[in-house]
């Protein structure tokens, strides 16, 4: 275990700790998908104190921790996520921008990733989750994007899912086998699908996955880091050369 990865498991004792003494709610930043998977790895360590997992909307890749219930506390307390609305001043003249061009412009204002969650990006407009102490700031000081003006403002609706569009494909594999299926998806050779497990870019229903050889089930949610996320859904039959037919939705 690397000192980052101590500090952080470290931490998350910390904030347990204090949740637990002071039956108080605590939260975490905006996790990383390695970060999140530290946690999942400390889950029963950590299970003297109730721990829930959101970031905004359904299948948020970054998330935050809640320590604490209602139950536990005596009292609710929601996650102190806001929803942020970036929209072109003027609506003709905007640019069909994508996540980066939008996580490019918040970083130049010298915002810790940590306050920022996920990017939703709908068309011309962009939907941002971030914590609401930074939500004043994003507001105020976000006014382009690129070569676009912008405007921001909280949400009036939230979208309801991180996902927009899905893309229902059919690839042929041997096995049901993560490696095999990621090398078809993301048409890599099977020795390059293996490289991304073995540094650490694979991450299966929000864990870390190591294991190459796994077998998905249906339902199973993939991400993985510098390609995208896409959901195993069925194996939908088999060919007459004994290969399975398996049925994933990419997002796109």
């Amino acid at each position: 275990m690397d000192s980052e990865e101590a500090l952080w498991k470290k931490r998350l004792g910390e904030l347990a700790d204090k949740a637990y003494n002071n039956g108080q709610y605590l939260f975490t930043g905006f996790l990383s998908a390695a970060e999140l998977d530290l946690y999942y790895c400390m889950e029963r360590e950590l299970s003297y104190v109730p721990i829930s997992v959101f970031g905004g909307t359904a299948d948020c890749e970054r998330v935050m921790l809640r320590f604490g219930s209602e139950e536990f506390c005596g009292y609710e307390e929601a996650f102190p996520i806001q929803c942020i609305e970036i929209s072109p001043l003027v609506e003709k003249f905007g640019e069909e921008l994508g996540h980066r061009d939008y996580l490019g412009a918040l970083m130049k204002l010298g915002i810790e990733r940590g306050t920022l969650g996920d990017i939703i990006v709908i068309g011309k407009h962009a939907f941002l989750f971030c914590t609401e102490r930074m939500a004043p700031y994003i507001i105020e000081h976000l006014d382009k994007v690129r070569h676009t003006n912008v405007k921001c403002q909280i949400a009036q609706k939230v979208p309801e899912s991180t996902i927009t569009r899905r893309e229902r494909r059919i690839v042929q594999v041997s096995a049901a086998r993560a490696d095999s299926i990621i090398a078809k998806v993301y048409n890599l050779s099977r020795s390059g699908s293996v490289e991304l497990f073995r540094s650490k870019r694979v991450f299966v229903n929000g864990r870390l996955s190591e294991n190459n050889g796994g077998q998905l089930k249906s339902g199973d949610k993939v991400s993985v880091r510098g390609f995208g996320r896409f959901q195993f859904v069925e194996i939908s039959g088999e060919t007459r050369k004994g290969k399975l037919n398996v049925a994933v939705d990419i997002s796109c």
